[in-house]
């Protein structure tokens, strides 16, 4: 086992420490051992990759609240593969979110006005903040990959008239379409590809005080197929396109659109607010050839204690790991000391950013968040294949072969006590043997 690289989180104040193999607590005759067995025989998805969102919020306070020498530090950190944790997917929201200043789209009117030759359509506000980061983080990890996703058309497309509330008005099907194909196009004039587009946020979630939109299955299905797809293909644009973009609880609403749409829908998008991990296998085992990722799942003071919201991350990211997802992405890439911004009238934000930038300070500090997706996004890099390892509810474990031929394999005890690990690498008799703390974990990478 040469090549051997260590890490492990044993708790606030030992967070993704790398270890020596002589560093790791031995096995205690009287603990309960858990075998994991690495198995490159069974082969699974291929990785695109881990990350977060560079909201409004996450953008401005990274971009002007920062220091030039922090944000470089920041953003090495967060992109670089070597010096940082090599984050590779970013899907930020298309227009305002709930972490925004302001609420804006591409194509503000005043009220009452229409533009459905999308006229004054304008990417302009994300020249400010968002897009000399993403190509900063471009430069830094090449390999990232952009996704958008939209919180709500322009109030004028729907009937509410507002970003708030309301559904998309059909005749405007083919603008909205449309509004897409700009977007992308824009971003492609900063040197900018966007993989993979989502119609709609939370299509089933329509807040009072922040942007949203319903968008029921068949509607997005009709949408998708009949003017989404059709307006990519007469572009040229080969952008991926996800449904849903909502809960574990609902999946009956991915199989309607993907049974209604199925040619014109590269695959299902997913958060962790409700349900369980599972329902990626059920939809991916009925439309196996459709992608399955995991777009937005952030922390906060809901689950306040740190040993728990550590737990959290490690725990479902595992899980969303081994029901088949893509990518495994956070919300927030940063948020302030009051966990916002947040629109005009949102009230009190409860939200974890991978970061805290403290506005009143300008001290930045890395969240829990960050610790918890270096495990995973340190050593399993874009292009990896999920490969078989042991895993149940007391001691979990995803594991990955790399395109170097290296396997990373992420570790968790999810038990209130400390448990032997014994870890079976294929091609050899050798076992890696050792003990993890309670709510600990470890990742083990392993040179080809």
């Amino acid at each position: 086992m040469k090549d051997l690289n260590i890490y492990e989180s044993n708790g606030e104040q030992s967070l993704f420490v790398n270890k020596t193999r002589a560093e790791l607590t031995p096995p205690d005759a009287e603990a309960q051992t858990y075998s994991i067995i690495i198995d490159d025989s069974e082969q699974y998805q291929e990785m695109d990759g881990f990350g977060a969102s560079f909201t409004d919020s996450a953008a401005y306070l990274i971009h002007q609240v920062l220091s030039p020498e922090q944000r470089e530090e920041l953003m090495r950190r967060l992109f670089d593969a070597a010096e940082g944790i090599g984050l590779s997917v970013i899907r930020n929201p298309m227009g305002a979110s709930d972490y925004a200043r302001d609420f804006y789209s591409y194509n503000d009117l005043p009220e009452g006005d229409t533009d459905p030759e999308l006229e004054k359509f304008s990417t302009r506000h994300d020249e400010a903040d968002i897009i000399p980061l993403m190509k900063e983080a471009v430069r830094l990890n090449p390999q990232l990959k952009l996704m958008g996703s939209p919180w709500s058309p322009p109030g004028w497309m729907k009937t509410s008239g507002s970003m708030i509330g309301g559904e998309l008005i059909e005749q405007y099907y083919p603008v909205y379409a449309e509004y897409f194909v700009r977007y992308i196009k824009a971003y492609a004039e900063h040197g900018l590809s966007v993989y993979a587009i989502t119609p709609q946020n939370e299509s089933l979630y329509s807040p009072g005080h922040y942007p949203g939109m319903i968008f029921p299955a068949e509607d997005q299905a009709r949408f998708i197929k009949e003017h989404l797809k059709p307006s990519f293909i007469r572009n040229g644009i080969d952008t991926k396109i996800l449904c849903y973009d909502h809960n574990w609880d609902k999946p009956e609403y991915p199989l309607t659109v993907l049974d209604q749409a199925l040619e014109a829908v590269d695959g299902v998008a997913w958060h962790w607010y409700g349900g369980r991990p599972g329902a990626q296998t059920d939809v991916f085992q009925a439309f196996p050839d459709k992608e399955v990722h995991f777009t937005e799942g952030s922390g906060g003071e809901w689950i306040p204690p740190f040993e728990q919201a550590f737990s959290n991350v490690m725990r479902t990211g595992i899980e969303i790991l081994r029901n088949y997802s893509k990518s495994f992405v956070l919300w927030n890439m940063a948020l302030d000391e009051n966990n916002g911004p947040a629109v005009p009238g949102f009230g009190k934000s409860t939200c974890r950013g991978i970061v805290t930038v403290h506005q009143e300070t300008r001290e930045l500090t890395y969240t829990l968040d960050y610790y918890a997706l270096a495990h995973f996004s340190k050593h399993i890099r874009p292009k990896a294949v999920r490969i078989g390892s042991s895993s149940n509810e007391t001691v979990r474990s995803v594991a990955f072969r790399n395109t170097d031929g290296s396997i990373a394999v992420v570790i968790f005890n999810d038990s209130e006590e400390a448990n032997n690990v014994q870890v079976q690498m294929p091609g050899t008799e050798e076992a890696l043997s050792f003990q993890m703390e309670a709510k600990s974990a470890v990742t083990l990478a392993f040179g080809a």
